[in-house]
């Protein structure tokens, strides 16, 4: 009977790994670590997530901001020609409250007020479209209305009907012109 207690167990269901047989205290740190390592993940998520948050309200904000500047530039985008042609309208009401004006008078009054508007127009970019004859035809900038006989090359500008204008380089309205027709 000695025999058998010292001579280990033929029984394969008997014997146990080594490495199977895991202690309490051996247990104890490997969950201690696990649960380390879970807390870490969890508060770097939490991290995370409120960076997310934080940069979705930051692009929100961005893009409220944005369309407030949109409408505000809308509404008071005619703030800067309204201040131009104010002296322009002063002008005029003053030349009509004159009793007896002459001619001369009336004809000096037009003048002044002309260079206003023109100066008016300057610092608000409105640009007069005015070809000369002989100018090649531009659609972009230019209606004709009719095509004539004429002694130039033919789709050239022969007589301005009508001035046309841009504001920077968008077109407001085009000069309206008569044509030279092909021969």
């Amino acid at each position: 009977m000695q025999d058998q207690e010292n001579q280990p167990s033929q029984n394969p269901e008997a014997v146990e790994p080594v490495e199977a047989q895991a202690t309490p205290a051996d247990a104890a740190p490997a969950m201690s670590d696990l649960e380390a390592q879970l807390s870490a993940t969890e508060a770097k998520l939490a991290e995370m997530h409120d960076a997310f948050m934080r940069a979705k309200a930051e692009g929100e904000n961005i893009r409220r901001r944005a369309q407030e500047d949109v409408a505000k530039a809308h509404k008071f985008a005619v703030e800067s020609f309204a201040e131009a042609m104010v002296p322009v309208k002063d002008s005029l009401e003053m030349a009509l409250k004159v009793e007896n004006p002459t001619l001369e008078s009336l004809k000096e009054g037009v003048e002044m007020t002309l260079k206003q508007l023109n100066s008016a127009f300057e610092r608000n970019r409105l640009v007069e479209v005015m070809p000369a004859a002989g100018d090649k035809l531009d659609p972009n900038k230019h209606q004709a209305v009719a095509m004539v006989p004429a002694e130039q090359e033919a789709n050239t500008v022969v007589a301005v009907l009508q001035k046309g204008y841009m504001i920077a380089d968008r077109l407001l309205r085009p000069a309206i012109v008569t044509a030279a027709q092909p021969k």
